[in-house]
């Protein structure tokens, strides 16, 4: 009987600690971007983002704006067999979505949305 009232004790505070660290987290706005799709993509948004001239010409001409490609950056997962990540002095990576793909290059302080490909 005391093993049960025990492990009883124990998953009352194991559950009321995640209710209480779950609390906090939530109104602190953290992320976990443990992955490498996620290390990647949130090294890609928080840089200062440039465009080459094509990827502007097949945004325009496909009325992509600049709130898609950021969307697109938040959801999107990083193709590595068709990236070039050791690439120096900057790498390069295939992104794709559903819909568009992006070849982004990244360097240390920028990051050029190199290609746009509408699918």
């Amino acid at each position: 009987m005391q093993l049960l009232k025990r492990i009883g004790f124990y998953l009352i505070g194991l559950a009321l600690g995640t209710l209480a660290v779950s609390f906090f987290w939530k109104n602190k706005k953290v992320s976990f971007d443990y992955g490498m799709d996620a290390r990647t993509l949130k090294s890609i948004r928080i840089k200062k983002r440039l465009f080459s001239s094509e990827a502007k010409s097949v945004m325009e001409l496909n009325s992509i704006d600049t709130a898609q490609i950021s969307n697109i950056l938040k959801t999107a997962d990083v193709n590595f067999g068709k990236s070039k990540p050791r690439l120096r002095p900057c790498a390069e990576y295939y992104v794709t979505s559903t819909k568009i793909d992006l070849y982004v290059i990244r360097c240390d302080s920028t990051a050029t949305i190199d290609k746009v490909i509408v699918k």
